[in-house]
């Protein structure tokens, strides 16, 4: 009954008026993208919407000990300055056995988001600091990251040569600068070495174009060591033949 009331002029007004609110949005969006580097809406998801959604009421909440056994510390890390001695402790975070005076608290402080803005750290992290003052990578961050390099980049036959030994310390060191210079030594022992050429596009360079030239160079790299291994591998392959 109260829709055939309704007159042609309702519906021009009310396409209008969400035509003008979608613009506004629009508008500021752009606007806080062009201003900040990134999406107002997608972090107001992210650091409002989601902890909400998740029942995270609070950001100072200390974690539990199913948080805490969730979260892993290999003992050969020495990420953020720890080594392995390093333990967590009903929320509270140890060194060789004494309490630390700074507790680990907050849910929202080990939550991975698998880097929702696609950020390099180089050219794009140091912005984010700017703005929001804050590190964009946790502590528990740093450990997965160190695990999967490792996996992606390394095999077996890799242990020994110095270059693999200088990125594994660069991968779990937590400070960009000495990461940063591990990368450099370990290009100095091989110019094509790749997960070097990887970490400086993605830490040092300080614009997309730099990172953009990195990362080609570092494919070019990969190829020829993939094409390489091909041929030693086939090298092999009509040895065994023969014999």
């Amino acid at each position: 009954m109260f829709f055939n009331t309704l007159t042609p002029k309702f519906y021009v007004a009310l396409t209008g008026t969400s035509s003008l609110i979608s613009g506004l949005i629009l508008i500021f969006e752009w606007w806080y993208f062009k201003r900040y580097g990134t999406s107002f809406i997608e972090q107001v998801s992210i650091n409002h919407l989601t902890p909400i959604l998740n029942g995270n009421d609070s950001n100072n909440i200390s974690l539990t000990n199913n948080d805490v056994s969730s979260i892993s510390f290999p003992s050969s890390s020495i990420v953020n300055g720890f080594n392995g001695n390093n333990n967590v402790n009903n929320g509270v975070l140890t060194n060789g056995g004494t309490d630390s005076t700074t507790p680990v608290t907050g849910t929202n402080e080990c939550k991975v988001w698998k880097n929702p803005c696609a950020l390099f750290r180089g050219a794009e992290y140091q912005r984010l600091i700017q703005y929001n003052g804050k590190e964009p990578l946790t502590f528990h961050d740093m450990n997965l990251s160190a695990q999967e390099h490792q996996t992606f980049f390394t095999c077996d036959l890799d242990e020994g040569k110095l270059e693999y030994e200088m990125m594994q310390r660069a991968w779990r060191e937590r400070t960009p600068s000495i990461r940063i210079q591990l990368a450099h030594d370990a290009l100095e022992k091989n110019s094509e070495f790749t997960p070097a050429l990887i970490l400086l596009a993605e830490e040092e360079a300080t614009t997309i174009i730099e990172v953009e030239r990195l990362l080609k160079q570092a494919l070019k790299c990969a190829e020829n060591a993939y094409r390489k291994s091909q041929q030693l591998l086939e090298q092999g392959r009509i040895q065994d033949i023969v014999h």
